[in-house]
């Protein structure tokens, strides 16, 4: 149902196109997360595409993160890590894929958002595309995100956002930081340039690509083990009384 939000997979000349959607902000509850995971997946494992462009739908935000009323009617450590979890298997999927993955970026984005984007292995977005990751004001911290954000960042600049967590940061902050590789004025121009680079990698080697992607992700191996404890560890924090009276407090506003 399309209040439930939906990921579409899509193929043409080569170039693999998911889109995903919610109607809240473009946010990703647990099972959005999971089909997100498994379209990445199918992707890369489908021999008719050569590279991956990953989006949201709309001109709005380009993803609000994790959904807050999933958070709240969490209630028990095995539910809060599953949820979680839900981010690690869409990090690792793009993570092992063996295709490379454009990320087009075309407005605000928080938390997960960010981790989506920082998983891209090229991120176009739009000058509008201000980020935050909000997770500390939660009472929780950007666990699982943290190591896709801190690879592509560094630390430094990963900090600035992890501590600072209720500031925006621009555009032109996340490109000077490397977080996006390029951005656009207009969402026109965007759509140009993302095309434009997805058509010509869909003609490239798939084995070169292949390889460059090991390369640039060259000693992550241990991200499975290393995502699911953050997850447990996000899990935890979810319980606290602090969350939950914030997201009460937010959703009152």
């Amino acid at each position: 149902m399309p209040e439930n939000g939906s990921i579409k997979l899509s193929t043409e000349n080569n170039i693999g196109t998911i889109e995903f959607h919610h109607p809240k902000g473009n946010s990703l509850p647990g099972k959005l997360l999971r089909k997100l995971a498994e379209k990445i997946t199918q992707a890369g494992q489908d021999d008719d595409i050569n590279v991956v462009i990953l989006k949201s739908k709309g001109e709005g935000a380009f993803c609000a993160g994790a959904s807050f009323d999933e958070l709240i009617a969490i209630d028990d450590l095995e539910e809060g890590k599953r949820f979680f979890m839900g981010f690690a298997l869409v990090l690792n999927a793009m993570r092992t894929s063996p295709k490379l993955i454009i990320v087009r970026v075309q407005g605000k984005t928080v938390g997960g958002g960010v981790g989506i984007a920082a998983a891209g292995d090229y991120t176009f977005a739009h000058e509008s595309a201000a980020v935050k990751l909000s997770e500390l004001a939660l009472g929780i911290g950007p666990f699982v995100v943290g190591p896709a954000v801190k690879r592509k960042l560094g630390t430094a600049a990963f900090s600035t956002l992890a501590i600072d967590a209720e500031s925006w940061h621009p555009a032109e902050w996340a490109q000077t930081n490397g977080l996006f590789q390029q951005i656009f004025e207009s969402g026109k121009k965007l759509d140009q340039e993302v095309n434009k680079l997805a058509t010509r990698l869909a003609k490239s080697s798939p084995q070169a690509m292949k390889e460059l992607k090991i390369t640039l992700w060259q000693g992550t191996d241990y991200w499975d083990s290393l995502l699911s404890k953050r997850a447990e560890v996000s899990g935890k924090l979810v319980l606290s009384d602090y969350t939950k009276n914030f997201i009460n407090d937010f959703k009152s506003k």
